[in-house]
């Protein structure tokens, strides 16, 4: 998962990482894993306590205050290089605070349950939040800028560079509210949404599912429903059941809040329905959204019914329970991949593909930019965060020494290197819509798995990396659409009143059944399943991103199989165009068109494809 673009662009407590120099906690001791990598924070500053962090805040302050005196209420009037001017010093300011923002964030990601870091980080929201508040005005003054006298100044070669940036900052136009109003959602925010995310955090990071007679993290709980043990499986689905049912009625006061709280800004700003806000952001149009929505939900029997049909054959049941998803297809453990070996395969792959985005990946091993041991307090899951462009992103995994945490680490690499190639446009212009964000990351495990797959002899062998691939890929299109859906129907029906626990979870259960088909047996206790699904409260619609990245990138890695002449070059610009070009000029290099109805159905065939070829051994 990527990370956010900086603090106070989204929710603080959105899931990110910690250096080590912030006392994270002792690494796994599981043989075999000893060793494995910690980040160091310390280029973005040596610790909370840094005076070089307390001076940036103080100066970006001062900076903030004289650029509203400068500029606020002239930005129309300027010609196009005093303009241009202006954006330059927003920037600078804007990522002075970026930084400051990342480093809390990481830092409250490797170390949720610890209250000092807690309080750290959100000392940090509120100071940048009071910081922008002077800022605020610019992104909104621009915007009320006529058209005809924007067209005007952009005649201006040094406004013209700042096209991109403009281009998607007017898509919020129409959305827009009076400095006034603006002015108190944002100030506000940090008492609002932030605080429930928060909550949300540190409740998630302090339950404790016992598992074997033995307390252990939500993580590792659901961790342990990848065992090879049937018993094992259905023991921990209980537990995390019981905990999160306990649980369930402040995870139901959450969303219900937040909910609310979307309905209430999407009617203030007039977006047509609970989506549109997300899709604007992302910069995709509601109707390619739907499109997207409508292939998957129809290739649910296609796809995710016919490979479960299949799984529930191979383990010799009648029918699966919820949690016999992830159930491994053999009842031999996996062999643990030390950190070594799962370093030397993804930078193979990504060197196979090309050397330059080979050195690239190589610099986040080289230097203390990966967090890899699952520990307590950690965030759970991955994700990569891009910081600022004049420091490097940092990624966080929680390595176990499986073939799935070697695919994740080649996909959260692949948005490292994406985000390191993106940085060259500058602060306001690398970072991506989510849409186009999981391009290189998707690839990146592709070209991964690809590797692996060509490299394997055993039939057996092949036979079990295929279904982990399909199964990963049914998690990132089918999954997360179902995850979508969810999220519609909730949205949709929160807008007349609230919902109960009962209520959110039939909603879930009827969603995830309909995704995942007539092989599964669902019973009451994964109608709470919903409760630990993080996207849900800091991100919402966050989630059919997932499946656009990975259909997207299916489609793409088909051209790139056909020999497509120069696909590296055309590549390697895309990830380096960051944000300043849409999908629609991304894909044109290489014939394809997220408009195109037939789009899609490239990305689904591979899945299907790869079920077929199951289907045969």
């Amino acid at each position: 998962m990527v990370g956010a673009r900086s603090m106070f662009k989204a929710n603080f407590s959105a899931s990110l990482s910690v250096p080590r120099s912030a006392d994270a906690p002792a690494a796994a001791t599981t043989p075999g894993l000893a060793g494995l990598p910690r980040w160091d924070l310390s280029d973005l500053y040596a610790g909370p306590d840094a005076p070089e962090l307390a001076t940036d805040l103080d100066q970006a302050e001062a900076d903030a205050q004289a650029f509203s005196n400068a500029w606020q209420g002239r930005l129309a009037s300027l010609p196009g290089a005093e303009l241009a001017q202006a954006i330059a010093e927003y920037q600078r300011i804007d990522e002075v605070l970026g930084r400051a923002g990342s480093y809390a964030q990481l830092l409250f990601a490797a170390n949720t349950s610890d209250s000092g870091v807690a309080r750290f980080a959100q000392s940090i929201n509120e100071r940048l939040t009071t910081i922008s508040t002077h800022l605020l005005f610019f992104t909104l003054e621009i915007n009320r800028i006529d058209d005809a006298v924007l067209a005007a100044q952009m005649s201006d070669a040094a406004l013209a560079h700042w096209a991109p940036f403009l281009r998607d900052l007017r898509v919020f136009r129409p959305y827009q509210l009076s400095d006034e109003v603006e002015a108190v959602l944002h100030e506000k925010s940090v008492t609002g949404a932030a605080a429930w995310n928060r909550l949300f955090d540190e409740t998630m990071a302090g339950l404790r599912v016992r598992v074997g007679g033995e307390p252990v993290t939500l993580g590792n709980a659901l961790d342990t429903m990848s065992s090879p043990d049937r018993k094992q499986r259905a023991t921990a689905a209980s537990a995390i059941g019981d905990e999160l049912s306990r649980n369930v009625k402040l995870f139901s006061l959450i969303t219900n809040t937040l909910a609310k709280d979307k309905a209430i800004m999407d009617g203030l700003r007039h977006y047509p329905r609970p989506t549109s806000a997300r899709n604007c952001a992302n910069m995709v149009e509601d109707e390619v959204v739907d499109a997207l929505v409508q292939a998957v939900t129809e290739a649910y029997p296609r796809l995710s019914h016919r490979y479960y049909a299949l799984k529930a054959k191979w383990l010799g049941l009648d029918k699966l329970e919820y949690w016999d998803r992830n159930a491994p297809l053999t009842t031999q453990d996996e062999p643990l991949i030390p950190w070594a070996e799962a370093t030397k395969q993804v930078l193979g792959a990504y060197e196979g593909f090309d050397p330059r985005m080979g050195d690239v990946a190589k610099q986040f091993f080289d230097h203390a930019w990966i967090d890899a041991p699952p520990v307590p307090g950690k965030a759970s899951g991955a994700f990569a965060h891009p910081t600022v462009p004049s420091v490097h992103p940092y990624l966080l995994l929680n390595y176990r020494g499986r073939t799935r945490d070697v695919m994740t680490l080649a996909h959260e690499l692949g948005h490292g290197v994406h985000q390191v190639l993106a940085g060259r446009q500058g602060y306001l212009m690398s970072s991506t819509p989510l849409t186009l964000a999981e391009t290189a990351s998707v690839f990146g495990e592709m070209l991964t798995f690809r590797a692996l797959l060509d490299a394997q002899t055993d039939p057996a062998r092949r036979r079990l990396m295929l279904a982990a691939k399909v199964e990963d890929m049914l998690n990132t299109v089918v999954r997360q659409i179902a995850f979508y859906r969810f999220e519609t129907l909730v949205h949709e029906e929160r807008r007349k009143g609230e919902l109960l626990p009962a209520r959110i979870g039939e909603i879930w259960r009827q969603t995830q059944a309909e995704s995942l088909g007539p092989a599964f047996n669902f019973t009451p206790d994964y109608d709470v399943y919903w409760t630990y699904v993080p996207h849900f409260i800091h991100s919402p619609f966050y989630v059919y991103a997932y499946a656009f990245g990975d259909c997207l990138v299916n489609a793409l890695y088909g051209v790139f199989r056909s020999g497509h002449p120069g696909f590296q070059d055309k590549y390697l610009d895309m990830l380096k165009a960051g944000g300043t070009l849409r999908h629609r000029e991304l894909l044109a290099p290489f014939g394809l068109d997220a408009a195109d109805p037939g789009f899609w159905q490239k990305g689904l065939d591979v899945i299907a494809g790869f079920i077929d070829e199951l289907e045969r051994v």
